[in-house]
């Protein structure tokens, strides 16, 4: 399986993500947004070009240009809530693209540590034999996204699956690898941070994107 880790590359996206992490500027939820926006508007661009491709002719007024365009439909599968501002970045990109919603959310128990996470909504077209791009800023252990794409299969079988994530845990890196079909399926992520607190969140990660985005619930 190909993990594309992007902050081992030296571009404007690093910033966007430092961003998002500063507890000095996370206070601003727009700014935040907008930031979550553009990190999936780059990364959009960086997995169309793994998508295949054909030339089409376009009529200018002096002449016709010959253009490679993509020949893949995409559809982009969404987890809610903090991940529809993202979908919205890769939408910027991909804006003929099909889209998918899946709500799963943590159900904690008693203790408010450990938890399982419950599927309770999923919105999607037909996905046979096309690209799947299942976005999710945090990616802290793997079992929503997991969740979410045998809840999406339901409705076919995809040529190749892309993983988009803002910040992932290394142990969520390994646990999709484990269930994730090895030979079609790219993960993304703007940075891959070394650990889990006892809460199953990402350190040091940047706290609830949810929350951070929309305001706090209940």
């Amino acid at each position: 399986m190909k993990v594309v880790n992007l902050s081992e590359q030296n571009t404007v996206l690093n910033r966007f993500v430092s961003e998002l992490r500063d507890v000095n500027i996370q206070g601003d939820s727009m700014r935040f947004r907008r930031n979550v926006e553009r990190i999936g508007e780059i990364m959009a661009y960086e997995i169309s070009k793994e998508l295949d491709y054909f030339p089409i002719e376009t009529q200018t007024p002096l002449g016709i240009s010959v253009t490679n365009v993509p020949s893949d439909s995409v559809v982009i599968g969404t987890i809610l809530r903090a991940g529809l501002v993202f979908h919205h970045g890769f939408l910027n990109c991909f804006d003929k693209a099909e889209n998918a919603f899946v709500s799963a959310y943590r159900r904690y128990r008693e203790n408010h540590q450990s938890f399982h996470v419950h599927i309770e909504y999923i919105a999607s077209p037909r996905i046979d034999d096309k690209v799947l791009i299942l976005t999710d800023p945090m990616l802290a252990t793997g079992g929503s996204m997991d969740l979410s794409y045998q809840a999406l299969v339901t409705k076919g079988e995809p040529k190749h699956i892309h993983i988009a994530t803002i910040i992932s845990s290394q142990a969520a890196i390994e646990y999709c690898k484990e269930t994730f079909p090895n030979s079609k399926t790219t993960i993304w992520a703007a940075a891959i941070d070394p650990e889990l607190n006892e809460s199953a969140y990402i350190v040091p990660g940047l706290g609830d994107a949810g929350d951070l985005a929309y305001g706090e619930k209940e």
